[in-house]
């Protein structure tokens, strides 16, 4: 499976649990949406895709690279503004006061979790005013990593990144109004070489299981259908 950054430690607990049911084995790919795209439009050997975001799995069964109609929605993301520091008090006044020396976020061309952070920064006028202070992962993993490890004061994250207990680092956080950026529907999408890959299949029904949906919510995901 090709997994995008923000779903990787979800993703990583769903093929545990259907391995454990199923008796398949799962290997999974991470990194940004983008950059996955780009490596199954040349053929890289991956059965599913877990995009963060709907645009490219759409694309793929308009190129006839994805089993038509195998489309859906597993999980919705939440946009976090992060700090390692969990006495610092995270809101929107914190990035218009601009006392800091570095915001990280992911590429916004090739992650969706850097999309909504420059049209939250678009919306609240601040884009143009802080491009001087920000840095710039590859995947929204890598924007957390720059965060954490002190890198930059500022991190626009993914709500799961920002509560997962692998860092060790409880932090502070604020959630990014919904209205400030497109929703981040992350869609899945069986790609054509799983046509006849009955274990592919499985999986991809396995997400919409009301035990894979608990799953993904218990990691900072909403999980809509």
């Amino acid at each position: 499976m090709a997994v995008a950054a923000n779903a990787a430690e979800v993703v990583e607990a769903l093929a545990v649990e259907f391995e454990q049911e199923s008796g398949h084995r799962v290997t999974v790919t991470v990194g940004s949406t983008g950059k996955l795209y780009a490596q199954i439009l040349h053929g890289a050997p991956f059965d599913i895709f877990l995009a963060a975001d709907q645009e490219r799995p759409r694309l793929l069964v308009e190129q006839g690279l994805a089993v038509e109609d195998s489309r859906r929605t597993y999980a919705v993301g939440r946009l976090v503004l992060w700090s390692p520091d969990p006495a610092v008090a995270v809101d929107g006044e914190v990035l218009r006061g601009g006392s800091f020396r570095r915001l990280a976020l992911a590429n916004p061309d090739l992650a969706p979790y850097g999309a909504a952070a420059r049209e939250t920064l678009q919306e609240l006028g601040l884009w143009e005013n802080l491009r001087p202070k920000i840095v710039v992962g590859e995947n929204v993993g890598q924007a957390f990593a720059m965060a954490a490890s002190g890198n930059a004061e500022l991190g626009f994250v993914s709500l799961a990144s920002a509560l997962s207990p692998r860092h060790g680092r409880e932090g502070s956080y604020w959630e990014i109004p919904e209205h400030l950026h497109t929703p981040i529907r992350q869609d899945s999408v069986l790609l054509d070489r799983a046509r006849n890959n009955q274990a592919a299949r499985d999986f991809h029904e396995f997400l919409n299981t009301p035990r894979a949906r608990e799953t993904i919510e218990s990691f900072g995901l909403e999980s809509r259908y």
